[in-house]
């Protein structure tokens, strides 16, 4: 079993930044994978950014890209995701997301068996 606890939401103004952190602890794996996915009200899960072990290896939504940056601390089992110019179609729920074991293009959820509590993000307009 894995881990995940997550930290970092809050409301923000539109234009603003907020930093997410997700903590993995317990049978984590050298090849574990973090994600990060969003549910907004009335609508599915979203994938919005996932990384690799190396962080050469990020995955982005095309909503998010260029906007939010995913990053990692392997040594402390990390994931941060920066979410900069927020607006307010970016509120939602945010899920951070891990696996010892994906292959594939990480950005299906149904590849995670890992999953945090959730952190609300708000982007006032």
């Amino acid at each position: 079993q894995v881990q995940l606890v997550e930290s970092g939401g809050g409301l923000v103004q539109a234009g603003g930044s907020l930093r997410l952190s997700c903590a993995a602890s317990g049978r984590t794996s050298s090849s574990l994978v973090m994600g990060w996915f969003r549910r907004a009200p009335g609508k599915e899960r979203e994938f919005v950014a996932a990384i690799r072990r190396s962080a050469s290896n990020t995955y982005y939504a095309n909503s998010v890209k260029g906007r939010f940056t995913i990053s990692r601390d392997n040594a402390k089992n990390t994931v941060y995701l920066q979410m900069n110019s927020l607006k307010p179609e970016d509120t939602a729920v945010y899920y951070c997301a891990a696996d010892n074991s994906i292959g594939a293009t990480p950005n299906l959820a149904i590849l995670y068996n890992y999953w945090g509590q959730g952190t609300q993000v708000t982007v006032s307009s």
